[in-house]
């Protein structure tokens, strides 16, 4: 006889809300792909990139839950964020004004 996983109702919600934020990014940028980062005790970082070069991101509770969100999702998943994927991102003014504030002085960031 073999065991039945049990499966938490809230963490299924959590799953679904999640993937359905992703797919609704991936449907807005052409399509995505992402990342995900431990955070600690906050949980995981999801990083989405779309194949227009825009950029997201959503905290999920645990990186098994997000790696669950992604895989609903249909979209694919990358050990890391380096190489063609990041090279995928693209910033703008917004982001390169946030930088400078932050590193050299340029606008604050209140």
């Amino acid at each position: 006889m073999a065991e039945t996983e049990q499966v938490d109702p809230k963490d299924e919600r959590t799953v679904a809300r999640l993937a359905k934020r992703i797919g609704a990014f991936s449907r807005a940028h052409g399509g995505a792909e992402g990342q995900v980062a431990y955070l600690g005790e906050r949980g995981a970082r999801i990083v989405l990139v779309g194949e227009d070069g825009g950029w997201g991101d959503l905290v999920a509770p645990s990186c098994e839950l997000a790696e669950k969100a992604v895989a609903k999702a249909g979209i694919t998943l990358h050990e890391d964020f380096d190489g063609e994927f990041a090279a995928k991102v693209r910033t703008g003014p917004y982001e390169w004004t946030r930088m400078a504030g932050i590193q050299v002085g340029g606008p604050s960031n209140t």
